[in-house]
């Protein structure tokens, strides 16, 4: 398995060679999910992600080009990259993803395009749409992973991450940190960090397939969570309007067309 440092070599000259290959520019690439977060383990991946445009005359096409740009996985590395008219239809409506993206503390290739996009992703983002988003993620998570005599202890991260998320939303009304030691710091309850920060040196000391007897106290916690969410989200209102004047210009700027 590479370290981040040989991958901050290794991921531009793939990007270099995809760029290439596929007539494409790269306009932003980063690390996302676990080493992303911050609590990766010894043989995770790396989850490489990017954004990238093609000529203008391309996107005129009567057949449109795929939007997506994806390498076969192995045991090192998972290259996907979205197209930028991809991206900004997903931007509109207030993706998390691309947030964390954008956001991400590894970045592979930079430029000014996020420094650009800063006004967009402050007119696309909705408080609701990233709750229920992260929400379903959690719910997801936790009847899949979290409900036998075992359980993966990176599984417990994979739910804890995007409830402290919305916890976040809720307290700043603004996008989530990318980092997870930044949410546990402001979000988690501090009864519940010791326990949390045992998990952690579990989880990053550990294999991916480790597995431990489930923690009561934070599954409880969890459910409750969980719950306490639901009930805030019912309260609401998705009122969600994008300014789509503001992406098409944009989008053609990016383009070269204005």
């Amino acid at each position: 398995m590479q370290t981040q440092e040989e991958m901050m070599r290794l991921v531009p000259e793939k990007l270099r060679e995809i760029e290439e290959a596929y007539g494409v520019e790269v306009l932003w690439a980063v690390e996302s999910g676990s080493r992303a977060w911050g609590f990766e383990s010894p043989d995770s991946d790396f989850d490489v992600r990017f954004i990238y445009k093609r000529k203008a005359t391309d996107y005129l096409k009567l057949i449109s080009e795929r939007d997506v740009i994806e390498l076969p996985i192995d045991d090192t590395w998972d290259v996907n990259g979205w197209d930028l008219d991809k991206a900004l239809k997903l931007l509109a409506k207030s993706n998390p993803t691309l947030f964390e993206w954008f956001g991400s503390p590894i970045v592979y290739v930079q430029s000014d395009f996020v420094e650009k996009l800063k006004p967009l992703l402050e007119n696309c983002f909705s408080e609701e749409r990233m709750m229920y988003h992260y929400l379903s993620t959690a719910k997801g998570q936790m009847s899949k992973h979290l409900g036998g005599n075992l359980v993966k202890p990176k599984k417990y991260f994979y739910v804890l991450r995007p409830i402290l998320a919305c916890k976040w939303i809720e307290k700043f009304h603004t996008a989530p940190p990318v980092l997870f030691e930044d949410l546990v710091e402001t979000c988690l309850p501090i009864e519940l960090k010791p326990s949390v920060e045992k998990l952690l040196a579990i989880k990053m000391a550990s294999s991916e397939a480790a597995e431990i007897a489930p923690l009561s106290e934070l599954q409880t916690y969890l459910e409750e969570a969980i719950q306490d969410i639901e009930a805030s989200l019912q309260k609401r209102s998705v009122v969600h309007q994008v300014d789509w004047e503001l992406l098409n210009q944009f989008f053609l700027e990016e383009l070269g067309m204005v």
